[in-house]
Order: structure tokens, then sequence, then C-alpha cells
């Protein structure tokens, strides 16, 4: 499986026949002591970053949700201090990137975001929520599938290789804190669109 195949999945087509329920935004929130535990057991700092995926709709109901989005966003800023931006990737996704050294304050806005998907009525366009992690020059991440409800780890380590033995340890110590995709087919890189860079880059 090519690079763009294995995204469209993750992403897309075949998650989309995988779904195995509909996008919980409170799913989210195990992340709040998963960040403890990566770090006291395993050494792990947060990165400072997090983002929400997801497609797009050419209609002026979905623009205008994401207009509500980014002013729910916009106050957020304004209270924790939780920076955002948008992004397009070189395959059409669309990414909310946030950025705040609080990794609570983090979690709350990809909450906000995402629950606004939801009631707006775009809970389906909903793909996936990345939280970044840092240790020394390494970096790891927490991958959340709104359509399988489940996270997975992420452990790039140069090229498009995956350093597994650092992801089956993630699975090992947060199994139980975090709701975790038991099928690791279902673990799919999210690589960066440039070296070194973040999924959401």
């Amino acid at each position: 499986m090519g690079l763009f195949d294995s995204i469209r999945s993750a992403l897309g087509m075949s998650a989309e026949a995988d779904a195995t329920r509909k996008a919980d935004p409170e799913d989210l929130f195990g992340m709040s002591t998963a960040y403890l535990t990566m770090e006291a057991d395993l050494g792990y700092d947060p990165g400072g970053a997090a983002a929400l995926c997801f497609s797009s709709v050419d209609s002026t109901d979905f623009a205008a949700t994401l207009d509500e989005v980014e002013a729910i966003l916009e106050a957020g800023e304004e209270e924790t201090g939780t920076t955002f931006r948008r992004n397009e990737d070189s395959h059409g996704y669309q990414w909310v990137v946030l950025e705040d050294s609080d990794p609570e304050d983090l979690l709350t806005s990809v909450h906000f975001a995402a629950d606004e998907f939801v009631e707006q009525g775009y809970g389906s366009r909903l793909l996936a929520a990345v939280f970044a992690f840092e240790k020394g020059d390494a970096r790891a991440y927490w991958i959340y599938s709104f359509r399988r409800g489940a996270y997975y780890p992420f452990v790039p380590k140069g090229g498009h290789e995956r350093d597994q033995r650092a992801e089956f340890k993630l699975q090992s110590v947060l199994d139980g804190e975090l709701a975790i995709e038991g099928d690791e087919g279902y673990w799919y890189p999210l690589w960066p669109d440039r070296s070194g860079g973040h999924p959401w880059e």
C-alpha cells in the first residue's frame, strides 16, 4: 500500500466503511490523564501541539460551521492563550492546528471544536484528533480515530519508517487508560508532507 493509499484508508473511504459508531468527542477526555502517564512512566513531554483533521464539504452550511468553530476557538484563545490556525494538506484534508504549552487547554480546545462539528450535524466529517509528544529529539503521537472510536500510537523515526517497538510500548502502558484500537491493521501512519514535520504539516 502506497503513502497516498494508506492516508486515504486512514482518513477516508475505508474508514467510512469500517466506522464502528458515530463520532463522540467525549472520548477525547481519556487523554487528560494519559498526558500524565506519558510523562511520568515513559518520559514523553507534551509536544505543545494538537490537531483536528476533517474532510470538507463544498456548501455554505458547512462554511458557516467552520466559522462557528473558529469563533469558539477565538474565544478560547482570549481565555487560555491556545492559538489556532487552519491548514490543508497535500491530500486535500483540512486541519485545525492548536498550540499551547498547557495540555489541558489543548485538549479542551480540540474537544470544543469537535463538539461543534457534531452539534452542527457534521460529525461524520471528523476524521482524527492528533496529540503530539516529545522525548529528546524523538516525537510520538496519539491519534484518535473518530470513525473507530479509539486511539492508537504513531511513532515515526525518519523517512517513512515507524518505531514499532515504541508504539507497542505506548500501547502496553496506556492500555486501559485510553480506549486503544485493538486491530493493529487500523494503526494507520499519518506521514507529514515534509520530512521532520508534524502529520498536519
